[in-house]
């Protein structure tokens, strides 16, 4: 039987450091209003962009007050078996996670559904949010996300806008790139330049994925584009080392990632 844990790691994080991890969809299949082809947790088994409950505030603080006393975090992070926006009561698990553990708290989010108010309310309560956008038009984004068929690449880029507008924390862009969107680059910077996140996260799919990374030649060309940003790539990036970590073992099939 496979269980999913709604608190694990802390895993390795270069863009947050030590980064214990708090899954709000945790459920055995991927939910997600995308279904990117580079996705290391494997297909989408139900793609959706209905929000719902899907764990409580209750488990949540459970399981974090259990953790939190084993190991040492330097932020605790939304991300997991899905897009954690989809989780209706994003902005309650924001509140719960900080008052338990007193660390600063990241939620890493696909910006698909930005554009909805309640999902912008829910993520200016977080510290730090990464987004990201992948693309620069709807052809490309159906070939590279595969998003849900309400979904389209202007409304992605509104809600980016908007959200960028009103959050006063720290918002990062990342921009994973594939051989399939790498001759692109100049057109996604000017999209990204656009957005003006703090960071933008230069990346590459170095988990097993169905779609091979770029390798550190490819992305340093790559990056030449986006020149004048806060830049960080994966590849220059430091990892910081992890002790004792909770939820191991608990998902063997589907591998979190920061």
């Amino acid at each position: 039987m496979l269980v999913v844990a709604i608190v694990y790691g802390p895993v390795s994080s270069w863009r947050l450091g030590r980064s214990l991890g708090v899954d709000p969809i945790c459920q055995r299949g991927k939910i997600c209003s995308f279904d990117c082809i580079y996705c290391w947790l494997g297909p989408t088994t139900a793609k959706s962009v209905e929000r719902r409950i899907f764990v409580t505030e209750d488990q949540v603080a459970r399981a974090l007050r259990r953790a939190i006393k084993r190991v040492n975090a330097d932020v605790v992070t939304f991300s997991g078996t899905g897009e954690p926006t989809l989780a209706q009561n994003l902005g309650a698990l924001i509140e719960t996670a900080r008052e338990i553990s007193g660390l600063p708290v990241a939620v890493l989010t696909n910006s698909s559904l930005k554009s909805r108010k309640d999902v912008r309310e829910d993520l200016v309560k977080a510290d730090v949010v990464k987004g990201k956008l992948d693309v620069f038009n709807d052809q490309l984004l159906r070939m590279i996300n595969r998003p849900h068929q309400s979904l389209s690449f202007q409304k992605i880029v509104e809600g980016l806008k908007k959200f960028r507008a009103g959050f006063r924390g720290k918002f990062q862009l990342e921009v994973m790139f594939v051989p399939e969107n790498m001759g692109f680059s100049r057109e996604i910077a000017e999209i990204v330049r656009s957005v003006g996140p703090d960071e933008v996260q230069i990346n590459t799919p170095l988990r097993p994925s169905p779609t091979r990374p770029l390798t550190p030649q490819e992305l340093e060309r790559v990056q030449k584009d986006f020149e004048g940003m806060n830049l960080r790539s994966v590849y220059l990036a430091a990892k910081p080392r992890v002790g004792m970590t909770v939820g191991k073992g608990k998902m063997r099939r589907l591998k979190r990632s920061d």
